[in-house]
């Protein structure tokens, strides 16, 4: 056994203790120094350990807010025990640690093993599937987080490019406009859009996202009225550049249908006037206020 292994090991049983006390009384730092001593008296790097745990504590109702959006049928006080925390470890390292000490598979590939360790039967496929839903949603807040990707230029070059396309679809309902935009595990309003399929133009493929994430069946696809470029991790190749051409286009329909996915959570129609007051990306507001701009809207 590894060493970070033995340490995230101890990790979880920590976790597992602390979070057995619905008041949790006893502090983690206690906690660890016991069953460091009892349990990996060898431990060299007792430091990552306090460091990983002193995060998950810290960060804990985040990381429960997107384990619930990532496995909505599952409140986190009905996750199992063992599952919770594991999820948490590993939730926690995909997000914050730094991913040239813990690459993203690896802190996959790590919590899937305790699971499988300490858990059920199914504990190891449900961590993964968690971890995975939100591991391919990984490049939506790294898109103003250089310092997330830690990639140099010259690396972000050589990756390869994953064509994607999307929509600003909009209505007009006697004077106002209204925008459809979708709410992410992140908690950030942004717009609906997904991967080009073998063949596919991008206006189809904008056409058929839109129809497949919000239920939009009879759209007007216009102009594109904007292109964006940042990275994502798949869970298969890892970084990938993740180009994204957005579209303008017009519907009658009003009733919008959420796609159940593990990455979204909502969906509405927006009016012109609360586009300005939303949280979403930056490079999302550039595209909303391009649609503004070429509708006239004020």
């Amino acid at each position: 056994m590894s060493m970070r292994h033995l340490a995230r090991s101890l990790a979880f049983q920590v976790l597992y203790e602390w979070d057995f006390w619905d008041d949790k009384r006893n502090d983690v730092a206690a906690i660890l120094d016991r069953d460091c001593s009892e349990f990996a008296p060898g431990l060299e790097n007792k430091t990552f350990v306090k460091r990983l745990l002193e995060g998950i504590v810290a960060k804990q109702p985040q990381l429960d807010r997107l384990i619930e959006k990532a496995a909505p049928e599952w409140p986190i006080d009905q996750i199992a025990v063992v599952d919770r925390n594991v999820l948490r470890i590993g939730l926690y390292e995909l997000l914050f640690s730094d991913y040239k000490e813990t690459p993203s598979k690896v802190a996959i590939n790590e919590a899937i093993e305790l699971a499988k360790t300490f858990g059920g039967d199914n504990s190891g496929k449900f961590v993964n599937g968690v971890l995975g839903t939100i591991y391919r949603e990984l490049g939506e807040p790294g898109k103003e987080d250089a310092a997330r990707k830690q990639l140099t230029p010259e690396e972000i070059k050589k990756l390869p490019q994953e064509p994607c396309a999307g929509a600003v679809v909009w209505r007009k309902e006697k004077n106002d406009y209204y925008v459809a935009l979708v709410h992410d595990v992140f908690g950030r309003w942004t717009l609906p859009k997904g991967h080009l399929e073998g063949g596919e133009t991008a206006k189809e493929g904008a056409a058929r996202e839109v129809e497949e994430e919000i239920g939009i069946h009879h759209l007007n696809i216009a102009e594109k009225v904007g292109e964006i470029e940042y990275v994502a991790r798949d869970p298969e190749t890892g970084p990938v550049r993740r180009a994204v051409i957005y579209f303008l286009a017009h519907t009658d329909e009003k009733e919008l249908k959420l796609k159940i996915t593990g990455g979204l959570d909502d969906v509405r129609w927006f009016s012109a006037n609360e586009l300005q007051d939303i949280t979403t990306y930056d490079d999302i507001k550039q595209i909303l206020q391009n649609a503004k701009k070429t509708l006239g809207i004020v």
